[in-house]
């Protein structure tokens, strides 16, 4: 299995405290943002503060992405410039509207690694997509670099595209991610779901999260730490499941030791798609330390 991105948590590119101290409220991955949340006449000194964050401090295991300002602003060149060389684990590109966003960048962070004396392909790429031509696009985006680890939804600038508002409901993003989310199935990468603003709407967070969680996202962009343990929790196996996946792993080593291609549990049959998924189930058990699987399966 491979890196958790359960949640990715907004940390303004011109906050001193929250950049040194992001790591600790316990998110899979942090993301200094130098695009939105910074003002005009500000871009120049965050850029220089995510820098210096990056070269200074140890985020431990946390993934680091910053968003930075695309590359048809004044300011996404000199933001490229400088993060490249600070090494953040990916840049997350704002605004994603073809394959050949990506591919600009890509090659744009190729030369830079080069100049830098790194490994090339160093710097991973998110892509966030934000508008109805992106989401139409979001296959051909999702495969325009080997440098891609997921692609994302942004809703405030689709909905505004779309010419309508957010609801509670969601019923106006269920098409743009249900296509995102086929996008990085078919190109094999991971899909992120959008942030959910009101951090006082507990229910309605949880409720947008199991539907997220049951569309099939891997994650969600956050932008309060509260949201963290929620999410996670949510996200996280229960005994239950745990257990009835291993019932099934079980059945379907049992079934392979007789060579029959019939597998069956308390007198139902077993598919293959469902032993994979009792395969992820457990998988996802032992990244996130929820039960000792080992012991479980005595």
């Amino acid at each position: 299995m491979g890196r958790l991105r359960r949640s990715m948590l907004y940390v303004p590119g011109n906050n001193p405290g929250m950049i040194r101290d992001a790591h600790i409220y316990g998110s899979d991955a942090i993301m200094f943002d130098l695009e939105d949340s910074v003002s005009l006449k500000e871009k120049d000194a965050a850029r220089l503060l995510v820098y210096e964050a990056l070269k200074t401090f140890d985020y431990g295991r946390t993934e680091v992405l910053v968003r930075v300002n695309g590359l048809n602003t004044p300011y996404g060149r000199d933001d490229f410039e400088a993060i490249v060389r600070a090494k953040p684990d990916a840049i997350r590109l704002p605004k994603t509207e073809t394959p050949e966003d990506v591919v600009e960048a890509d090659e744009l962070i190729t030369q830079i690694e080069r100049q830098a004396g790194m490994e090339q392909g160093t710097i991973q790429l998110m892509a966030a997509i934000e508008s109805a031509l992106g989401v139409i696009t979001a296959y051909k985006i999702a495969t325009a670099s080997s440098r891609l680890i997921g692609i994302a939804i942004g809703a405030e600038d689709f909905v505004t595209d779309l010419k309508t508002t957010r609801s509670k409901e969601g019923i106006e993003l269920l098409t743009a991610r249900s296509q995102i989310l086929f996008a990085a199935r078919a190109a094999g990468i991971d899909a992120l779901d959008t942030v959910f603003s009101d951090v006082n709407d507990e229910e309605g967070f949880i409720r947008e999260v199991k539907l997220i969680k049951q569309l099939g996202f891997d994650g969600k962009s956050l932008i309060n730490p509260r949201q963290i343990n929620i999410l996670h929790q949510i996200y996280t196996p229960t005994e239950d499941e745990i257990k009835k996946s291993i019932q099934v792993i079980e059945a379907a080593k049992e079934a392979e030791e007789r060579g029959s291609g019939v597998i069956s549990l308390n007198g139902k049959m077993i598919d293959k798609p469902i032993v994979e998924r009792a395969y992820r189930v457990l998988e996802l058990a032992k990244a996130v330390d929820r039960v000792s699987v080992e012991e479980m399966w005595q």
